[in-house]
């Protein structure tokens, strides 16, 4: 944040996501819905074009535990690392008999967070062998959705560490991610684990 007159420097944006105090976004289709957060929780709005208003329908937004859909590009599958391969594959063919989880993949990384927001989840955007910094950028899309999932109660992780953790170097950074309900985050991050220690 600046002071009064003080002049902006690169610096003042290259900052960690945590240090972010608002994030939201404005999604398009059968109704304009705003979704915001101001690091107190999760509202989402929706338009009354007869009032020419937002009206709070979706307040104090809370992501599912764990979800019963995965959204990735398995497009790009045979160019991902072990640990993303592995957890696809887990979503696919469960090995432990509870039932496997729904590919729902639109191609708009805001229209996939809000649906793994509102139902669970997770949505993945992992590095792979054509990009191994990733595809999204760090500072407007990674950081604005990691601070939104933490904040109804999911995680954002990518590869490495916490997004939020994360401190760019250039304004249009780079990074993986893997964002949605607590559990099925926990489980990328111990595959990720595993493979370390490998």
């Amino acid at each position: 944040m600046l002071k009064d007159g003080a002049e902006s420097r690169l610096e003042d944006v290259l900052q960690p996501g945590k240090n972010m105090l608002a994030a939201g976004y404005c999604m398009y289709g059968s109704s304009c819905t705003f979704v915001l957060s101001t690091g107190s929780g999760v509202n989402g709005f929706t338009l009354d074009p007869s009032l020419g208003e937002f009206i709070l329908t979706h307040p104090d937004i809370k992501i599912p535990k764990k979800g019963k859909i995965y959204s990735v590009n398995e497009g790009n599958a045979k160019n991902w690392d072990g640990p993303t391969a592995k957890f696809v594959e887990k979503c696919k063919f469960p090995k432990d008999g509870s039932p496997a989880k729904s590919l729902r993949y639109i191609g708009s990384m805001v229209a996939d967070v809000h649906r793994t927001l509102l139902y669970g989840g997770v949505f993945l955007y992992p590095a792979d062998k054509k990009s191994p910094s990733g595809k999204l950028r760090v500072l407007y899309e990674v950081f604005p959705m990691s601070f939104l999932m933490e904040q109804a109660g999911g995680q954002s992780f990518t590869g490495k560490e916490r997004a939020l953790d994360l401190v760019p170097k250039k304004i249009h950074e780079r990074s993986p991610i893997f964002l949605g309900s607590y559990d099925d985050v926990e489980e990328i991050k111990a595959l990720y684990a595993a493979e370390e220690k490998a």
